[in-house]
């Protein structure tokens, strides 16, 4: 088995609980975006911590691949060299 990103070794999500404690923060937004967001009756604190969710994950993702990306080039090496333990077991 190559493996190629964080999602092959089926590493869970970020635990986030959309119910867990808040806390006030105050940011900048285009006016006019804001308004518009207001006359569709978007709950702008839900979308923010959906999206920056994902970012989080995103990122947290990208760091781990690089952190272990030589030991992932060197498993992927030595798996093209000497294959896994299953192949001569595995029937497909």
């Amino acid at each position: 088995m190559r493996i190629q990103s964080i999602k092959d070794l089926q590493v869970g999500n970020l635990p986030f609980n959309p119910a867990g404690p808040k806390k006030a923060a105050n940011l900048s937004i285009n006016a006019e975006l804001l308004q518009q967001a207001k006359q569709l009756n978007i709950n702008l604190s839900q979308t923010l911590e959906l999206h920056l969710s994902e970012i989080v994950r995103q990122t947290r993702r990208e760091q781990w691949l690089a952190e272990n990306q030589d030991a992932l080039d060197e498993y992927n090496r030595r798996i093209e060299k000497r294959g896994t333990f299953s192949d001569g077991l595995r029937r497909f």
